[in-house]
């Protein structure tokens, strides 16, 4: 079985009125290359008559983002034209490549009735070759993104990149990735085998899990070391979890605000051309 290198607690870092927590970057974890950042907002109630959601336009170079709707929803608009309201279970898969603008905001009903908030964006970093890629964005619905159930449906998995089960995923990545959102009821089992030369990322959003045999509870992000294959997990309570798996780039990462590059020199530019205006 694959070894628990380590366990990160998510550290509590509000945006505004937004609970956020956030298990990397931290001050124990910089990254599990490819993956680069997770900030998990709620679960919170927001009141009728709120500003929802704080995130107006800002620029991205040289990543992906991934955002994960739970609770709530959330309104995309960006400078390619692309614009989506996406509710509870769906998932949004951005590419910023060479550069655009975005704005994730709350809708106008959410902001006017007000209910329950719970939303995960995890960046990717995009390879070298990659970085200037054209941008694009998919915002998709629960009902429109394939699943499958194992241990006679106590485990209900989202399959959005790559293939598990005979099921494939739903968005095709800029390099190879597996990715799933697990939703476990209470006693549910699987187990799943994952080459000791990939990177997993385990983060456990809700509940409580037994993950080879060591009890781990939520908004902890699992380390694990590139050793060993099968991973055990059991669900103690209720439970919700991402699990990724993907080949580490092993290439120089320079990451200043928005923008994520491989020199110096290319964040400068970065800078330059979205001042210039150069940005989709």
């Amino acid at each position: 079985m694959k070894i628990i290198k380590k366990i990160h607690k998510a550290e509590y870092r509000p945006i505004a009125d937004l609970v956020t927590y956030s298990p990397m970057p931290t001050r124990s974890l910089s990254m599990i290359d490819p993956f680069l950042f997770l900030n998990h907002h709620g679960l919170q109630t927001y009141p009728a008559n709120n500003h929802g959601l704080p995130f107006g336009p800002h620029p991205h170079r040289g990543m992906e983002t991934v955002t994960f709707i739970l609770e709530g929803d959330i309104m995309h608009s960006d400078s390619t034209g692309k614009n989506s309201v996406i509710g509870p279970g769906g998932v949004q898969y951005m590419t910023a490549g060479k550069g655009l603008i975005h704005a994730e905001v709350s809708s106008p009903e959410f902001k006017r009735k007000g209910g329950e908030l719970e939303i995960l964006q995890l960046w990717l970093n995009l390879p070298a070759a990659k970085k200037m890629i054209a941008p694009n964005y998919i915002g998709l619905q629960k009902e429109e993104i394939p699943a499958f159930e194992l241990d006679h449906g106590k485990v209900y998995i989202q399959q959005l990149f790559g293939e598990w089960n005979g099921v494939k995923g739903v968005f095709e990545g800029n390099f190879p990735i597996q990715m799933s959102t697990i939703y476990l009821d209470k006693g549910g089992k699987f187990e799943k085998s994952i080459p000791a030369s990939e990177n997993v990322f385990f983060y456990i959003v809700r509940g409580e899990l037994k993950v080879n045999g060591e009890g781990l509870h939520m908004r902890h992000l699992i380390e694990f070391a590139n050793s060993g294959e099968k991973i055990e997990v059991e669900a103690l309570e209720e439970s919700i979890l991402i699990l990724d798996h993907a080949l580490p780039f092993n290439e120089p990462v320079v990451a200043q605000g928005p923008f994520v590059m491989n020199t110096q020199q290319q964040i400068y530019e970065a800078y330059q051309d979205y001042q210039a205006g150069r940005f989709a």
